[in-house]
């Protein structure tokens, strides 16, 4: 039976086994259960089933099951749609191209788009780029900490294209400052990189020389798109360098938030939460856990002096943290407390 495993959870966030469903019943009934409890099933947290108490961290309280619910329906619709837009973009292009197949035009040497599907087929595409890069290489890293095997799997191009005298530049969040193996790797590439990192960044994207580009063509990067149409490729370095002109130089700190007790990522979480996003979703577009997001969500209410996320919402667009930071003369340098008359 489910739950009765010794070992990690093996099914997915996509349903709950019986023991997650005996804690799940537990905290509808009680209100909240101690933490410790959810801990052998990590399928409650993952759902978003049980999120932590604002009031007190050693404590999970239920989510309400038609939220979650509506959530996962949704999750999956969007799914669906992406890949009916992608059969229905890959069907077009196709008979475009075969539409010029009776001209009398010379084939051209290489397409615009080409379809990269699996891994092996990414990676040879990508050596080939990088065996005749000659000058510039662009990539925007999105996610959190880089994980040592992902820095290693590319480490053999990026050291091809230092001996060759070609100059890097890598956007990054600015959580993957704190991976030591990002920190390496820059050792190790010397002058030849730099990198800079912001809140968020757009999806994967590598650029060689300006003339051909790799982005994602599916949610798990086993699909790629190789670019050379010139419009596209010009339009996607336009993109990254607006984005590099805003990234702070990852040798350099994050600048202060300005209001104490708010740290430079709870500004960031407070601004997604004050746009309407779930915790998933601000989790994912800063590039860290559901867990860590609440977590960093549970600190603020304290901070702020919010008893629930309807409050929270109040005190932060009250500290000033809904938005961009503003000019020191504009920026409140408080936060309402409890005594505070607009507190409750």
């Amino acid at each position: 039976m489910a739950g009765h495993a010794t070992e990690a959870h093996p099914h997915g966030a996509d349903r709950l086994c019986d023991a997650g469903d005996r804690v799940y019943s537990r905290a509808v009934r009680r209100g909240r259960v101690p933490r410790e409890d959810a801990d052998p099933v990590p399928c409650l947290v993952e759902l978003a089933l049980l999120h932590p108490d604002p009031d007190d961290m050693r404590w999970l309280v239920p989510t309400s099951p038609q939220e979650v619910m509506t959530r996962l329906l949704r999750e999956m619709h969007e799914r669906v749609v992406a890949t009916q837009s992608r059969m229905g973009a890959a069907v077009a292009a196709f008979e475009w191209y075969a539409a010029l197949g009776g001209g009398e035009r010379a084939p051209a040497e290489g397409v615009a788009i080409r379809v990269l599907d699996g891994l092996p087929r990414i990676r040879a595409a990508m050596d080939e780029a990088t065996e005749a890069c000659a000058s510039e290489v662009l990539a925007v890293q999105p996610g959190g900490i880089r994980r040592e095997d992902e820095l290693s799997e590319g480490l053999h191009r990026a050291l091809a294209l230092r001996g060759r005298g070609v100059r890097m530049r890598d956007l990054y969040t600015h959580v993957a400052r704190h991976g030591q193996g990002l920190l390496t790797y820059m050792e190790l590439m010397g002058d030849a990189a730099e990198a800079r990192t912001l809140d968020e960044v757009t999806e994967r994207l590598i650029v060689f020389d300006r003339t051909v580009a790799f982005i994602p063509a599916s949610p798990d990067r086993t699909i790629a798109l190789e670019l050379r149409h010139p419009a596209l490729v010009d339009y996607l370095v336009t993109v990254f360098e607006r984005l590099w002109r805003l990234a702070i130089p990852l040798t350099a700190p994050l600048p202060d938030t300005g209001i104490e007790g708010i740290t430079h990522r709870e500004r960031s979480i407070a601004a997604l939460l004050a746009e309407g996003h779930q915790d998933a979703v601000v989790a994912e577009r800063l590039g860290i856990s559901v867990r860590t997001c609440r977590a960093h969500i549970a600190r603020l209410s304290e901070t702020l002096g919010a008893a629930s996320r309807t409050q929270l919402g109040v005190r932060i667009a009250q500290a000033g943290l809904d938005g961009p930071p503003r000019s020191p003369e504009l920026q409140p340098l408080t936060v309402p407390g409890p005594e505070s008359p607009t507190g409750r």
